[in-house]
């Protein structure tokens, strides 16, 4: 019998200093029995960078080929579609041509993983990514979050430019957010 996942229940205070926007959250998400708890707040990360109203966590590591988080309109028409962790250029092309107009992002978990997915993309000669926003954090930022592996969790979670602060039980993390360009 497969492992069931685990559920976490986040408490968020999440404030995005450049775009103005300040929102108390109340966020639940499955923990694949595969996925690492690092991943876990890759996905957290990703929500807080890319939030806008509707945004939700995808199916995860069960279905490779759905967002791990998206965001739709009333009228179910998709406004974002969001990949974190490893991810193919072509796989994100096919996303950008399907995506109906969403933005569609990617969080790398370390800038070496994003110079990756470049250098791929311009080794497979998918050239169309100039409309992908990528990023990647910290894996030290990462790896502090990760000393978190609690089922219920409140945080606070700042960003200003391109970069994280994070409050969470007391404990002040920080890093950098890498952009980058296919």
């Amino acid at each position: 019998m497969a492992n069931a996942p685990t559920l976490h229940e986040l408490e968020l205070t999440l404030h995005q200093v450049d775009r103005g926007i300040e929102r108390e959250l109340r966020l639940r998400t499955a923990r694949h029995p595969s996925e690492t708890v690092e991943r876990l707040w890759l996905r957290l990360l990703a929500y807080a960078w890319q939030w806008e109203e509707g945004i939700a966590f995808g199916p995860g590591l069960s279905d490779p080929e759905a967002p791990d988080l998206e965001a739709r309109d009333l009228t179910g028409r998709p406004t974002l579609w969001l990949r974190v962790g490893r991810a193919e250029p072509a796989k994100i092309q096919r996303a950008l041509d399907r995506g109906q107009g969403a933005r569609v992002a990617v969080l790398f978990d370390s800038p070496a993983r994003l110079e990756a997915f470049c250098a791929a993309a311009v080794a497979e000669g998918v050239d169309r990514l100039a409309g992908v926003a990528l990023a990647a954090v910290d894996p030290a930022l990462l790896a502090g979050l990760g000393a978190h592996d609690e089922r219920r969790v409140r945080l606070t979670l700042t960003l200003v430019g391109d970069h994280f602060y994070v409050d969470i039980g007391g404990e002040a993390l920080d890093g950098p957010l890498t952009l980058g360009a296919a």
